[in-house]
């Protein structure tokens, strides 16, 4: 039990030195929620390069994070960002919170969705999310940057 406490006290000390993570408030007693350790997971792999079709630490496409992350804790969402889209309920803009999802159509020629991103702060109307891209790998972006804001589709709440 013990060891238990511990690693839950090492866990919840790594989250709290995560300046993305910094409002999230720690509490010896109560549980992390799905939606933080859903976040959580997909910032550890900030930096690693962008791999089509990726899912591991080797590279990771849009979809392959947001997958990924949300596997590691046992929710099952579809492998692709077009079928991603259909999952959960449609939220407006203004009422998301950090763990829901953001779906992007990139491209001119593009007609439907094919980029997604996990939303990791709202902070005073700024909204910040954590994706993959073709040039960076996986990097945080916001969504008032003007190409992000243009593409933008629709959100969804998942959890």
């Amino acid at each position: 039990m013990k060891k238990i406490s511990f690693i839950c006290l090492v866990f919840l000390l790594i989250l709290s030195s995560c300046g993305t993570v910094s409002s999230l408030i720690i509490d010896p007693n109560k549980e992390i929620s799905v939606t933080d350790k859903v976040v959580y997971n997909a910032l550890q792999f900030e930096g690693i390069k962008y791999r089509r079709g990726g899912v591991t630490t080797e590279g990771f496409d849009c979809s392959g994070l947001v997958y990924t992350s949300f596997s590691i804790e046992n929710v099952l969402l579809p492998r692709q960002s077009m079928y991603m889209a259909n999952k959960g309920a449609t939220i407006v803009i203004d009422q998301v919170k950090k763990g829901d999802l953001l779906f992007f159509i990139t491209g001119r020629k593009s007609k439907n969705v094919n980029h997604v991103g996990l939303i990791v702060s709202v902070e005073a109307n700024e909204i910040s999310f954590i994706h993959s891209t073709n040039g960076k790998g996986v990097i945080i972006s916001s969504l008032s940057e003007k190409y992000w804001k243009n593409a933008f589709l629709k959100a969804t709440k998942v959890l």
